[in-house]
């Protein structure tokens, strides 16, 4: 492979990540000797706190309450989440701004030099590239959205001073494994012993539990160890102290009333609020942060395709959800939306997920089946999703090439008091944004 030259820019350099693996951007191969192997070369080390957060859905919301919060209390912060909506920049964020396009490019060229004859994947490149960003600036506190399942994630090359499990569900089956039990085990491999394990799953796996115990990690679940309690116009979150779990510590608890609603709508954002209060009771003696900042963080938080509902009639409705789990959870927050006649779903997929489960979960909330193509190898094609859609006894208004094919049909049909929903895949809200001429 030629080398890229010295001006290469962001495009260049994206390009020569996709081809450097034989996977490309979208392929995935597990496994942690490769980026460790560089980590080594590049001399990274840990100098703050690193928070890694992992589960099958909710990561985002919880990283991007976490930095709001830190930000609120005058904390240096860096985030990395993937993927990203409409920049690659998005994934990598210092004090709440994406990094630029020169600062990734160094990056990158640093990572280059080291790797040698390694051959990173896409998401390894990214990671260590992401964390190279980082060191040069004095942070306080790092972030770290696992990609997928957690024990062999490139962010699990990192050591971490709290980790976070948001929850289990079913996804990514052939890489995780075809239960919950097997997929708890892959992502509880982000706990450490001795650190603090946050697991926002009421009823975590077995196997997730177990492996927190066999290791000595501090694990705290919700409903048990924390939680909160949703009341008329505001909520309250409970949980013990640091390094207290279990029905032991049953007489300490910590109570925070009279919290105002997450900035990020929907009953799940509390339960995600709730997993990085929990966070920030753990290492709350390296990163205090005052009842102030809780409220001002929780207040200002942002999280684009994360049931984002765009002002206007109609209302447009952008949700990422791609798996069952997340189209239940948006399926309630439409059934809590205002009265609205028809709801018209600009629907795309890739073909390796769920698509029947996520079917099943929105059929009583859609009027009104859009399937689009999405870009990319791994995208269900319009005609696929139809099929799957008749196949559950549901009418398809029509097939189209692309989801603005799909959503310019929405707008031309959607009366006043009807909503346009954008959903199943990054790539679908991505595109509505860009049609939309929104930013992420």
């Amino acid at each position: 492979m030629p080398p890229l030259q010295p001006d290469a820019g962001l495009d260049d350099w994206l390009a020569h990540l996709e081809a450097l693996h034989p996977r490309g951007e979208a392929g995935i191969e597990l496994g942690l000797e490769r980026v460790a192997a560089v980590k080594a070369r590049l001399g990274q080390r840990e100098t703050c706190p690193v928070i890694l957060v992992g589960g099958t859905n909710g990561k985002g919301s919880v990283c991007a309450m976490l930095e709001r919060i830190l930000l609120a209390a005058g904390y240096r912060v860096g985030l990395y989440t993937s993927p990203h909506l409409l920049h690659y920049n998005e994934r990598v964020r210092i004090n709440g701004v994406a990094a630029d396009d020169a600062r990734l490019c160094a990056a990158f060229a640093r990572v280059e030099r080291a790797r040698g004859d390694v051959a990173l994947t896409y998401f390894e490149f990214g990671t260590l590239a992401a964390w190279e960003v980082f060191a040069a600036e004095e942070l306080d506190a790092i972030i770290l959205e696992v990609g997928l399942g957690g024990r062999l994630d490139a962010t699990n090359v990192y050591e971490p001073a709290c980790t976070v499990v948001t929850g289990v569900d079913l996804d990514h089956m052939d890489y995780l494994g075809a239960d919950r039990e097997a997929i708890g085990r892959e992502k509880a491999g982000i706990f450490r012993a001795g650190v603090p394990a946050i697991c926002g799953d009421p009823q975590p796996p077995q196997s997730l539990a177990a492996y927190a115990a066999q290791i000595g990690a501090g694990l705290q679940v919700m409903g048990r160890d924390f939680g909160y309690l949703r009341q008329e116009q505001q909520w309250l979150y409970w949980g013990r102290p640091a390094g207290r779990s279990g029905q032991g510590a049953a007489a300490e608890v910590i109570r925070r009333g009279g919290l105002a609603f997450p900035a990020l709508r929907g009953e799940r954002q509390l339960a995600n609020a709730a997993s990085a209060l929990a966070v920030l009771d753990a290492l709350h003696g390296d990163l205090p942060v005052a009842m102030q900042d809780i409220r001002r963080g929780l207040g200002q938080v942002e999280l684009a395709g994360r049931f984002q509902v765009l002002p206007g009639r109609p209302a447009v409705v952008l949700d990422v959800a791609h798996n069952p789990q997340a189209a239940r959870v948006l399926a309630a927050n439409l059934g809590e939306m205002s009265f609205h006649r028809n709801t018209w779903a600009v629907f795309g997929m890739l073909a390796d997920k769920d698509i029947d489960g996520v079917i099943e979960a929105l059929r009583e909330r859609v009027t009104h089946w859009l399937p689009c193509t999405l870009e990319g190898r791994r995208a269900a094609s319009a005609d696929f999703l139809a099929s799957r859609l008749r196949a559950a006894g549901l009418a398809v208004t029509g097939e189209f090439a692309s989801p603005a094919a799909a959503l310019t049909q929405a707008q031309e049909n959607a009366g006043e008091d009807d909503r346009i929903l954008a959903f199943g895949s990054f790539l679908t809200v991505a595109a509505a944004l860009q049609m939309l001429g929104r930013s992420a």
